[in-house]
């Protein structure tokens, strides 16, 4: 059994644990709330962009186009695993980690590059024998020069013949307390914005022409794509060590007073046995 001067100091240990853990959920919530204000500001450009490529795509023969062209067979493939710079988030990594791994083995390995965003990725493919093409800090990614300057490599070696598909693996936003693994195919572009075409009502007069138009836009909506997605990883980041941290401070507290109450029964024991010894040798001495 424990003496007391040991559960003193754990139960001081863990309030201080349980001090650093509040104000780790108290720093995400603040974190969460800006990104999810950077998602909500993003979502009016994404939607006008998908608009005006679903117009000009509507009256061209856009299915021609380099980026729109799916490979007959996907024999080299780069794969993005978005994950953060630091732990203490719950199954966040390791859930991108695990997919994307099964993933890779699925296509094989040999004709598999990665391109890991965040400390966490990099570390953990590290230790594989997985070729990489490039690596980036969550951190540092994070901005739309980075989404650009990544997206540009890709679509060069994408229409060069280098590269047959890009996918990214990630964590999508949906709520604080949900995050969900996706895979989805960057490159060649997935045309889900074909299917918000609606009849053209109005005929436009396009200055330069419609191709040289979509020729501009489809590789900024690659770019776009590439932000989105490090935005939704960084909400959803943020989402997970906040939901982490509030699970550790509750179990901290439950743990608190579990030792609070055995060292309150011990104590009680101690001064209990304390009193029997005191009144059996007054007891022996008036005999």
């Amino acid at each position: 059994m424990p003496s007391t001067i040991d559960l003193r100091r754990r139960i001081r240990s863990v309030k201080n644990t349980q001090q650093i853990t509040k104000a780790m959920k108290m720093v995400s919530a603040a974190k969460l709330r800006r990104a999810q204000e950077r998602i909500f500001s993003a979502r009016p450009y994404a939607a006008a962009l998908r608009e005006v490529l679903a117009s000009v795509a509507s009256r061209i023969g856009a299915e021609n186009h380099p980026l729109l062209q799916a490979r007959e067979e996907e024999k080299n493939i780069v794969v993005i695993v978005v994950t953060s710079d630091r732990g203490l988030a719950g199954a966040f990594n390791t859930n991108v980690n695990r997919a994307a791994l099964n993933f890779v083995r699925d296509r094989g390995v040999g004709n598999v590059e990665l391109i890991p965003i965040g400390r966490k990725a990099n570390d953990y493919f590290k230790r594989r024998s997985i070729p990489m093409r490039r690596t980036t800090q969550a951190q540092q990614a994070l901005s739309l020069e980075t989404a650009r300057e990544i997206s540009q490599e890709l679509i060069t070696a994408f229409t060069n013949g280098e590269l047959d598909a890009v996918y990214v693996v990630y964590n999508e936003f949906r709520s604080i307390i949900s995050q969900v693994v996706r895979t989805e195919r960057l490159l060649p572009l997935q045309r889900t914005w074909a299917e918000e075409q609606q009849e053209n009502t109005i005929d436009y007069i396009y200055e330069p022409g419609p191709e040289q138009i979509l020729s501009e836009l489809l590789p900024k909506y690659v770019e776009f794509e590439l932000y989105r997605i490090l935005l939704e990883s960084a909400a959803a980041e943020q989402g997970a060590r906040m939901t982490a941290m509030e699970a550790a401070t509750k179990n901290a507290s439950d743990m608190i007073s579990h030792l609070t109450l055995t060292y309150n029964r011990i104590r009680q024991a101690a001064i209990t046995k304390e009193i029997i010894e005191i009144v059996s040798g007054a007891a022996a001495a008036g005999q």
